[in-house]
C-alpha cells in the first residue's frame, strides 16, 4: 500500500542531487559556482531575480559587490589572503601612514573585491552556459546593447537552480478557525 505511493523524483523535477550533478559537471568550481547560485536564492526576488542593487546594513550594494562581499570570509585563512595583508600593512607602512587594523581590513577587502569579481565573472559565465543562470543588465541606458554606462548586472536563476529559491511560509491564519481547521 505505501510502496506505491513511493517513487523516485526525476532528475528533471528540480532537486537538488540532480542540480549538484549539473554543476559538477558544467563548472570548474562547483563548489564556488554552488555557494554563488545559494547567495543568489538569498537575495532573490520570487521570480528568481536578484539585483542589480542589495540592501545591506541599511546601504544600498551592487549585486556582484554584495556577493564579492559575501564570499570573502571563505579565503581569509589562505596563506595568499594573509600574505595580501602584510603586503597591504608594509605598503601603508611604506607611505609613512601609521596603519591600524581597520586601515588594513579595509584596503584588503577592496582589493579582495577586485579580484573577486573576475572569480564571480567566470563563475557567472560557467552558469550561463550551464542553463542554471540568465544574467542582464539594468540601470541608465536600459535598452542600450553596450552593457557599460552605469549599467549593473541582474542574475536570474533558470532551471535547476529554481530549487534553490525559499519558499515563502504560508500567510497567518486572522486567528479564527475556519472549517476544516483548528484555531490555536
Amino acid at each position: 500500500m505505501f510502496q506505491a505511493s513511493i517513487q523516485p523524483r526525476s532528475p528533471r523535477s528540480g532537486d537538488l542531487s540532480a542540480l549538484l550533478d549539473r554543476l559538477a559537471h558544467a563548472s570548474s568550481r562547483p563548489r564556488y559556482a554552488y555557494m554563488l547560485l545559494t547567495l543568489i536564492a538569498e537575495v532573490a526576488r520570487a521570480d528568481g531575480s536578484a539585483g542589480p542593487l542589495v540592501a545591506q546594513e541599511g546601504a544600498l550594494l551592487t549585486l556582484r559587490d554584495w556577493l564579492c562581499d559575501a564570499l570573502t570570509p571563505m579565503g581569509g585563512r589562505d596563506p595568499r589572503r594573509l600574505a595580501l595583508t602584510e603586503r597591504v600593512r608594509l605598503e601603508l607602512e611604506g607611505q609613512g601612514q601609521s596603519p591600524t587594523d581597520a586601515a588594513v581590513e579595509e584596503e584588503v577587502k577592496l582589493r579582495v573585491r577586485v579580484s573577486g569579481k573576475a572569480n564571480l565573472s567566470r563563475a557567472v559565465s560557467e552558469l550561463v552556459a550551464a542553463d542554471l543562470l540568465r544574467r542582464h543588465y539594468q540601470g541608465f541606458r536600459v535598452d542600450h546593447h553596450n552593457r557599460g554606462a552605469q549599467r549593473q548586472a541582474v542574475y536570474t536563476l533558470t532551471g535547476l537552480a529554481r530549487a534553490l529559491l525559499i519558499r515563502a511560509p504560508a500567510p497567518p491564519s486572522s486567528g479564527k478557525a475556519r472549517q476544516g481547521e483548528l484555531g490555536f
